[in-house]
């Protein structure tokens, strides 16, 4: 009687390439880091924010042509005002210069809120508040760098046609020092149009906050005349007013090439005022600003 006998096969040997394929795919993965998500966020905001600037850019162009009006036109206005009656300034635009800087990126910060409104009434705020996002507050901080960023370029626009204008233009240490202000300015004034965004009921009622306290505040600084030339109930409510602490150093950059920041620029009813001085202003502005907004922001985005 004949038996088959099955020849012994040797286990197959598992390819390298499988196994070191295995061993990966079991590795263990590596949590997300928080703060690249929270970048990553913000970012894609922010682009959002440019891609509809881009489809609608008449608010751009707006608010470019605007104050290279103002500084045409009221410059023209006072044209053949004596000279010194500006202070040390050699015309009425190399005065105005320092107040349509500041007033113009005043104005484009108080709008800062209005695209978050909007998306609040059109209900794509929501749909982001239920997304599975790193931090809520990158929809804030989006709108932050998008104003700020519109700020900026409207800065460069408006120096680049007060040095057309013949006013001059400060050196490169000085010109930082100028975005800097612009910068501490939009901070504070972005973070107060933020909060008054979830605080008030529609963009209506923003609207009209805008409306109503964008020329008074205007009126009631240095930007158009200089704090000698205001009766003294209307130098102390100028020397409250945070823009006054902005167009004074701007202006004093302008016409001092060898500024310091321990030079006076603004002589209130109180005292004298440094350059140095006017920054720790707006910095305390700006944390007034960011810490009073703090109970809004987590009330609305927690």
């Amino acid at each position: 009687m004949s038996r088959t006998i099955t020849p012994f096969k040797p286990e197959a040997t598992p390819d390298p390439s499988l196994v070191r394929q295995a061993g990966a795919s079991s590795a263990p993965v590596a949590p997300p880091s928080f703060l690249a998500d929270f970048i990553q966020e913000t970012l894609a905001l922010t682009r959002r924010l440019f891609i509809q600037l881009q489809r609608r850019p008449s608010t751009l162009v707006a608010g470019l042509i605007q104050p290279v009006m103002w500084l045409v036109l009221f410059g023209a206005l006072f044209q053949n005002a004596p000279r010194g009656l500006f202070g040390e300034s050699q015309s009425y635009g190399q005065f105005l210069g320092a107040g349509v800087i500041v007033f113009t990126a005043f104005g484009g910060a108080l709008n800062a809120g209005l695209p978050v409104m909007f998306d609040r009434e059109f209900g794509f705020l929501n749909r982001l508040l239920v997304a599975p996002l790193a931090s809520r507050f990158s929809i804030v901080l989006a709108s932050a760098l998008f104003i700020t960023t519109l700020s900026l370029v409207q800065t460069a626009v408006i120096v680049a046609a007060i040095a057309l204008l013949g006013a001059g233009l400060p050196n490169l240490l000085g010109l930082g020092l100028v975005a800097l202000i612009v910068l501490l300015l939009v901070l504070g004034v972005t973070a107060i149009s933020l909060g008054l965004t979830f605080a008030l009921p529609g963009h209506i009622e923003l609207i009209a906050v805008i409306f109503v306290t964008n020329l008074p505040l205007l009126f009631a600084s240095t930007a158009l005349a200089p704090l000698a030339f205001m009766p003294k109930w209307l130098q102390i409510v100028a020397t409250l007013n945070p823009l006054s602490y902005a167009i004074e150093p701007i202006r004093h950059i302008y016409l001092h090439s060898d500024w310091a920041f321990s030079n006076i620029v603004l002589q209130a009813p109180w005292g004298a005022v440094t350059l140095g001085g006017a920054l720790l202003v707006l910095i305390g502005f700006d944390i007034v600003a960011l810490v009073g907004i703090q109970p809004l922001l987590r009330r609305s985005l927690g």
